[in-house]
C-alpha cells in the first residue's frame, strides 16, 4: 500500500519532471563550458582531487618483485668519498665510468635480468679510458643495460633513418671472481679531444640508428620533443646522443623527458615523440620493448601494442601513471655503495654481503636519491621527491600491464548530467531544508569516494570536478526553485487549509495539481456531523467554572479533530461543541465515504477512551452522537467579504446534519445515509435502522447505523443485528406483537442495545394503537 508520502513525493516527481531536466542540462552545460574554457579553476581543481584520490585509494601494498632500485643514497656518497680505494679510482660525484663497469660486472654475477640507468652519458669522461671500461663490461657481461637520453634545441640534428631493434645479444657467462680487471682509475695517458670538433656524418648516422625506435601511430601523429619551460620554446629540441662507445654496446636508448603537468607535477607519461625527423621513445619502452621481445611499439585508437603485450592509453597516446604508493613502499631500495662493496668481496673471494637472490632475474633500477644528485621532482606523491621514481613507476607499469587510463569525455559528461539530475530530483522532490544544505556538502566527498573507486579497481580516471561543479549548480538551481519560485496558490493553499487537514495531504492536494476552486464547485464529497448528547445539561455543571468547561470542551475537540485529520478529512466548523467536518473536499478523495466513516470510528472509539478519564478525573460523561451523508454539494469558500470559510451547501449537508440528530430517537450513536451506505458497504459492517422521511421531502430513504469495519463486528453485536432486522421486517408487516416478542427477547440478552429498546417501545405503542395508514417509514420532523 502506497503511504501518503511515498504519494506525495511520486507527484512532485512526476509535476516538476521536465524542470528538474531543464536545471540538469543547464547546470551541466555550464559545467562544460567551464571546464573547455578553463574557469573557475576546474582543471587546478580536478589535479588536486585527482592527486588525493590516488594517494589516498591506489596504494599498493608489499614490495615490488619484479623491480629492485639501487640508489645513488647519501649513504653513498659518503662510503665512496671515505673509501681510499673508491676515492682514487672513481673520484668525486659524478663518478668516472669505471664505477659503472664495476656496477655492471656485479650485477651480471648476481643474475640481473636487466639495467636501467636514469641517468645520461652524452659527454666524455675527463679519463677516456673509464669510458672504454664502462663499454668493455657491458659487451663483457652481456648484461642488458639501458640508459637514458636527454635533449636540447642546441643539439645536432640527427639524420633520418629507417629505425630497426635491436634485441640483446645472447649475455655471456660472468668472469670468475678475482679475475675482472680493475682499471687504474686516473693513473694514466690523457688523450686530448678537440671538443669544437664537430662529429662527422658517419657518426650522426650511427647516433641516429641507435635511437630511432620503430613506432607505428595509424596516422595519429607523435608528439613533438617539448623544450623546457625557462627555455626559448622557439626552438624545438633534439635528441642528445651518448658518447661513441656506448652506442654499440648499450641495449637501448631512452628519452627521459620531465613530462610534466601544468602545474609542475609529475602524473602521466607518453611513450614515444618525435624531433620531426626520427621516432623515439622513452627509456623504459626502450627496456620493456626487449623483455616483450617487441619489434616496434604500435598505437591503435585506445591501444598500445608492444610484442605480444597491449596495453590501454589515452587517444592520444598517453596515460597516467600509476606510482602505487612512495618510492619506498613499492620497491626495495638498495644503497649503490652495498653493490659496489659487493664487487670488491667477490673479487676477493668473500661473501658479498647481500643475498644470493637479491638481483636474480629482477631488473634494477640506478637513480639518484640523495639531495643535489638525483633531480628533485612534483609527484601525487611529494613536492620533491627522485626523478627516478617516475621511470620506475612507468617501468612498473609496463611490466604489469596497467596504467591509468582517462575515462571517455562522454563518460565524464554523462556522469555530470546524471548528478545534477540527481542533485534536482532529490532536492525538488523531497523540499527538506537540512537536506538543501547536506547535499552540497556531501556532493564533493561522495564524488571523491566514486573518483578513488574507479582509480582503485577499474584504474581508470573519471573526471570529478566538472561533474561536482555541474552537481553543485544544479542543487543551487533546485533550492532556488524550491524557494524563490514556488507557486504562489500553493503556499496560500497551504495557508488556508494547514488548521483544516493533515499536512501531507495538503501537499498531496498541492502536487496533483487538484487544487480547490475557492470560488465553488459541485463534487460528491460525505458530510460529517457530532454533537455532544444533552450538551446543555453538560455545561451546567460548570456554571460557577467557565474555564474549566473551556478546558474540557478544546480537549473534546481536540481528540476528535484529530482522529477526522487522520482519516483524511477537512474541518469545516465548530458550532460549540459540534464538529463538521468534509470528506472528499477539498483534496478529491475517490474513497470519500470510507474515510468518513472509518473517521467516525475513530472518533467513536476516541470519545470512549476520553469519557474513561473523564470519569477519572470526576468530570461529567460525554457522549457523542455523529451522522453521516455522502451527496453531491457545492463546495468552496463562503462568507462576506470580512468573513469567509471554506465549507459545502446543499440538501446533502441538511440530511447529514438530520440524521446526527437522529440518533438520538433510535438510540445509536453513528446514522449514515443510504448514499454512503451504497458507497462504502464492502468495507463496513452496519445495521438497517428504519425508512425515514425528512421534512420537507416525500421521498422516504433508508438508514443505517455504522457499527464497525467490515469483518470487526463481535458475534453477541451480529447476534443482536440479525434478531433486530428480523423484528424490523415483522414491523413493516404491521405485526408489532411478533415484532415485539423477538426485541423483547434480545434486549433481554442486550440491554445496553439502543435501537432494539428503541423499536421495541414503538411497536408496543403501535400493538395499542395501530396507525392508519401504516407504510412502514418513520417521518423526521427535525
Amino acid at each position: 500500500m502506497v503511504s501518503k508520502t511515498q504519494r506525495v513525493l511520486r507527484l512532485r516527481l512526476r509535476n516538476h519532471l521536465g524542470q528538474m531536466v531543464g536545471l540538469a542540462l543547464l547546470a551541466t552545460g555550464v559545467a562544460v563550458a567551464c571546464w573547455s574554457l578553463q574557469w573557475l579553476w576546474l582543471p587546478n581543481m580536478e589535479r588536486q582531487l585527482y592527486d588525493s584520490a590516488l594517494t589516498t585509494f591506489t596504494r599498493e601494498h608489499g614490495l615490488s618483485e619484479d623491480i629492485i632500485v639501487v640508489a645513488i643514497d647519501q649513504s653513498t656518497l659518503d662510503g665512496v668519498r671515505a673509501n681510499r680505494t673508491y676515492a682514487r679510482n672513481f673520484g668525486n660525484y659524478p663518478w668516472t665510468r669505471s664505477l659503472w663497469a664495476r656496477v655492471t660486472e656485479e650485477l651480471a654475477a648476481s643474475g640481473a635480468r636487466a639495467v636501467l640507468l636514469d641517468a645520461v652519458m652524452d659527454e666524455p669522461d675527463t679519463d677516456p679510458s673509464a669510458d672504454q671500461a664502462f663499454a668493455t663490461a657491458l659487451r663483457e657481461t652481456g648484461l642488458p643495460f639501458y640508459l637514458g637520453v636527454s635533449s636540447h634545441p642546441r643539439a645536432t640534428a640527427l639524420p633520418q633513418v629507417e629505425p630497426v631493434q635491436r634485441f640483446p645479444a645472447p649475455a655471456q657467462p660472468p668472469a670468475p671472481a678475482g679475475t675482472a680487471p680493475v682499471p687504474e682509475a686516473l693513473s694514466g695517458e690523457f688523450e686530448e679531444v678537440d671538443e669544437d670538433e664537430p662529429p662527422t656524418a658517419a657518426d650522426a648516422l650511427q647516433a641516429a640508428q641507435a635511437l630511432a625506435f620503430p613506432v607505428k601511430t595509424e596516422g595519429r601523429p607523435l608528439p613533438r620533443l617539448e623544450p623546457e619551460p625557462t627555455s626559448d620554446r622557439s626552438q624545438l629540441p633534439r635528441p642528445i646522443p651518448p658518447i661513441a662507445p656506448l652506442l654499440s654496446e648499450v641495449d637501448g636508448f631512452g628519452l627521459v623527458e620531465v613530462e610534466p603537468d601544468p602545474d609542475g607535477s609529475m602524473r602521466r607519461t607518453r611513450f614515444a615523440y618525435t624531433d620531426g625527423t626520427n621516432a623515439y621513445v622513452t627509456l623504459p619502452v626502450a627496456l620493456a620493448a626487449d623483455l616483450f621481445g617487441a619489434k616496434e611499439l604500435a598505437f591503435s585508437g585506445r591501444t598500445m601494442r608492444l610484442g605480444s603485450h597491449e596495453l590501454t592509453v589515452n587517444p592520444d597516446g598517453s596515460a597516467e601513471i600509476d606510482f602505487g604508493g612512495a618510492l619506498h613502499e613499492r620497491y626495495h631500495l638498495i644503497p649503490l655503495i652495498a653493490v659496489l662493496d659487493a664487487w670488491a668481496l667477490r673479487r676477493e673471494g668473500k661473501p658479498t654481503g647481500l643475498s644470493p637472490d637479491l638481483f636474480r632475474g629482477k631488473v634494477v633500477v640506478i637513480g639518484g636519491t640523495a639531495l643535489g644528485v638525483g633531480d628533485s621532482k612534483t609527484t601525487p606523491f611529494g613536492a620533491t621527491v627522485p626523478g627516478m621514481s617516475k621511470q620506475v613507476a612507468v617501468l612498473d607499469n609496463l611490466l604489469a600491464g596497467r596504467f591509468i587510463t582517462e575515462a571517455p569525455f562522454w563518460v565524464s559528461l554523462l556522469f555530470s548530467l546524471a548528478l545534477a539530475l540527481a542533485s534536482t530530483v532529490v532536492l525538488m522532490t523531497l523540499r527538506q531544508p537540512g537536506l538543501e544544505l547536506a547535499w552540497p556538502l556531501l556532493l564533493i566527498p561522495a564524488v571523491f569516494m566514486l573518483m578513488g573507486y574507479t582509480l582503485a579497481f577499474g584504474r581508470v580516471h573519471l573526471l570529478t570536478a566538472m561533474p561536482a561543479v555541474a552537481g553543485l549548480l544544479a542543487s543551487l538551481g533546485a533550492v532556488a526553485a524550491n524557494h524563490l519560485f514556488a507557486n504562489r496558490e500553493a503556499v496560500f493553499i497551504r495557508q488556508a487549509f494547514s488548521r483544516y487537514m493533515e499536512p501531507k495531504l495538503i501537499e498531496q492536494m498541492i502536487e496533483e495539481n487538484q487544487l480547490p476552486r475557492l470560488d465553488g464547485e459541485a463534487r460528491e464529497i460525505t458530510a460529517f456531523f457530532s454533537d455532544i448528547r444533552g450538551f446543555s445539561t453538560f455545561s451546567e455543571q460548570f456554571r460557577d467554572n467557565p474555564r474549566e468547561l473551556v478546558r474540557v470542551l478544546n480537549m473534546y475537540l481536540t481528540r476528535v479533530s484529530s482522529s477526522l485529520i487522520h482519516e483524511g478529512g477537512c474541518l469545516d466548523k465548530y458550532i460549540g461543541d459540534a464538529v463538521v467536518c468534509l470528506f472528499g473536499a477539498p483534496i478529491n478523495h475517490t474513497d470519500h465515504a470510507v474515510r468518513a466513516c472509518r473517521g467516525a470510528l475513530r472518533t467513536k472509539a476516541e470519545v470512549e477512551q476520553l469519557r474513561e478519564e473523564f470519569r477519572e478525573q470526576g468530570l461529567p460523561d460525554v457522549y457523542t452522537r455523529i451522522g453521516l451523508n455522502s451527496a453531491k454539494l457545492f463546495v468552496g469558500n463562503f462568507g462576506s467579504e470580512q468573513l469567509f470559510d471554506y465549507t459545502a451547501i446543499g440538501d446533502g449537508m441538511n440530511l447529514a446534519a438530520r440524521l446526527e440528530g437522529a440518533n438520538k430517537a433510535y438510540g445509536s450513536l453513528i446514522m449514515i445515509g443510504p448514499s454512503t451506505y451504497a458507497l462504502a458497504q464492502h468495507a463496513i459492517e452496519v445495521r438497517e435502522l428504519d425508512n425515514v422521511r425528512v421534512a420537507g421531502k416525500t421521498e422516504a430513504v433508508t438508514v443505517y447505523e455504522l457499527l464497525a469495519l467490515k469483518g470487526q463486528l463481535p458475534a453477541h453485536t451480529r447476534e443482536t443485528v440479525e434478531r433486530y432486522h428480523e423484528a424490523l421486517a415483522l414491523y413493516r408487516q404491521a405485526r408489532f406483537a411478533e415484532a415485539a416478542a423477538v426485541l423483547q427477547t434480545r434486549l433481554a440478552q442486550d440491554p445496553d442495545d439502543g435501537p432494539t429498546a428503541a423499536l421495541l417501545r414503538r411497536c408496543r405503542e403501535f400493538e395499542k394503537s395501530p396507525p392508519h395508514p401504516f407504510d412502514g417509514v418513520t417521518n423526521l420532523d427535525k
